[in-house]
């Protein structure tokens, strides 16, 4: 049954439309108070995202709050390692925290992978299948996963970092080993893609959240051909974001792979990215979500000014996800900005 609102993958297949579609990364999560309500009622995050039902609840509610053009699963990237193997918490104010760490090639090879894991993570397909049916064919459905270099980093350090150092000295330390885990890994984020697809998102978005912490050397080594192998199994089936937060230096490379579009952080000027894969590739991103804590006329000029540098073959987004203590008007003024904007 077609969508009430496809803006989102017009633009994606490369189709003119009247204004630029709008969502924003973490737009279920803290900034609803209905989701803070849905939260206290669980143990904790893990809970609420192993809870199909929940799942579909505040996934559903920006796109009844806010009015954006497409709704993106609540999920989290470290079901994927969790389901490898590595068993994670979700520390309050603290972030992401694995007991136990891969030290050597011994620990890699006892990792699960392919369809294995995929097959361990049916409360995120449930999830997806009463997403679909709440949404009601309003709107797309995006999922998403992590990047292999992402994951790895999780798996090597055990918790996040502001350098990664211990992953990223086991790349240079151990250039084999880590290979051999960012393929097993790559087969399992291939694996849980299609079990998504099959239950029914429309969109995939690849978050490779630590990219920056590279050089573009090492980017291409250990990155893109990962990148470049998961999107190439799933792109015959639904369109494919990648958004590498920080990986200015690798927008060639990461343009090379093809994918549909590509998701800019608010850090890279609109003029630089447009040089290096020009006016016809579809671009996301990328206001800075500071921005949002503004007063309403500052939000609606940068917004305007944002989409004005961007032109057309453009998804509106902020350069990373939204901060759970962002103020609702202003986030509700950004959405209505786009949503006002004519071409």
């Amino acid at each position: 049954m077609a969508l009430e609102n496809d803006l989102l993958l017009r633009v994606l297949r490369g189709e003119k439309v009247e204004r630029p579609p709008i969502w924003l990364m973490r737009q279920a999560g803290r900034i609803l108070p209905q989701y803070r309500r849905v939260r206290a009622s669980l143990s904790g995050f893990i809970e609420l995202v192993t809870t199909p039902d929940k799942v579909a609840e505040v996934t559903i509610q920006p796109v009844d709050e806010l009015g954006v053009d497409a709704a993106i699963i609540f999920s989290d990237i470290l079901v994927i390692p969790e389901a490898m193997g590595l068993p994670y918490e979700m520390v309050e104010k603290k972030g992401p925290y694995f007991p136990k760490v891969l030290k050597n090639r011994a620990d890699i090879d006892a990792l699960r992978s392919g369809d294995v894991v995929a097959n361990e993570l049916q409360y995120v397909y449930d999830g997806i299948k009463l997403t679909k049916i709440g949404l009601n064919n309003r709107v797309p459905l995006i999922g998403f996963a992590g990047c292999p270099f992402t994951l790895f980093c999780y798996m090597i350090e055990g918790q996040g970092s502001k350098t990664f150092s211990k992953a990223k000295a086991f790349l240079y330390r151990n250039p084999d080993d880590a290979h051999v885990l960012l393929e097993k890994i790559t087969k399992s984020v291939i694996a849980y893609l299609h079990k998504k697809i099959d239950a029914g998102v429309d969109v995939i978005q690849l978050f490779d959240s630590w990219a920056g912490i590279l050089d573009e050397v090492t980017y291409k080594q250990f990155c893109i051909p990962y990148i470049n192998e998961i999107t190439k199994s799933i792109q015959q089936r639904v369109p494919v974001i990648i958004f590498s937060k920080g990986a200015w230096f690798s927008y060639k490379d990461i343009n090379n792979i093809g994918s549909n579009a590509i998701g800019v952080d608010w850090n890279t000027p609109v003029k630089y990215i447009r040089s290096v894969v020009g006016h016809d590739k579809v671009l996301q991103g990328n206001l800075d979500p500071c921005v949002l804590y503004s007063d309403k006329e500052t939000i609606k000029n940068t917004t305007i000014d944002m989409m004005n540098a961007f032109g057309r073959n453009h998804i509106v987004n902020l350069g990373h996800g939204v901060y759970p203590d962002t103020p609702l008007d202003g986030v509700k003024c950004f959405v209505d900005t786009v949503k006002g904007y004519e071409y």
